[in-house]
């Protein structure tokens, strides 16, 4: 899978642009400050960078190593500093009580995996960290303007309640949102958005 993602994000343009996602963008302030947020399958680093121009600390995992290069690139040129991790989400140590916040923007895995991957977001989450998602939806298939053809790798609120509980919701949503991220998110779109707390004192 790295492969593909080296080759994806190996021309010189940055696939699914420069800017932050729009869900990102509206409910960063729920993040505490100044973290330290992880950002999962991070690709060419928009939405690290962005946070860390808000003052964040930010951790960028990705699986390629080529959109990491660029996502210091990106960095160094808007003058702010992230750290790049270069990691296979099936075996990637999040720790424990490690994270202020973790970000999951079109970060799409196997059920199994995905299931695995929330348990371990649930155990490295400081209390009153903060979880921010966005996910296309199972229905977003028949719309072909961005994201993966396989259900298994889709997800929708009822799975990420059930996957945290307990935890404070800030933000849920799943329905029809027009996304301008790149040539390969772009139009009308069904996703999933969700953005939770895990309690003080759980």
């Amino acid at each position: 899978m790295a492969n593909f993602w080296d080759s994806r994000f190996g021309g010189p343009e940055y696939v699914y642009g420069t800017e932050p996602n729009d869900l990102l963008r509206e409910q960063a302030s729920l993040l505490p400050l100044p973290g330290p947020i992880l950002s999962l399958a991070e690709g060419e680093g928009r939405n690290a960078v962005f946070l860390a121009s808000r003052g964040y600390r930010v951790t960028a995992m990705d699986s390629s190593a080529v959109g990491l290069g660029k996502a210091r690139l990106l960095a160094a040129a808007r003058g702010v500093e992230i750290e790049t991790v270069h990691a296979d989400l099936a075996d990637f140590d999040l720790g424990i009580e490690r994270w202020g916040g973790v970000v999951s923007i079109w970060c799409h895995l196997p059920s199994v995996l995905r299931a695995d991957v929330h348990a371990r977001i649930r155990r490295s989450m400081k209390p009153g960290g903060v979880f921010l998602l966005e996910h296309y939806h199972p229905r977003q298939i028949p719309y072909n303007t961005g994201g993966p053809k396989d259900p298994d790798l889709l997800v929708t609120l009822d799975e990420l309640r059930a996957a945290f509980p307990g935890w404070v919701e800030r933000h849920g949503f799943e329905g029809e949102r027009v996304v301008h991220e790149g040539e390969l998110h772009e139009g009308a779109s069904f996703v999933t958005q969700w953005v939770a707390e895990r309690p003080a004192g759980s």
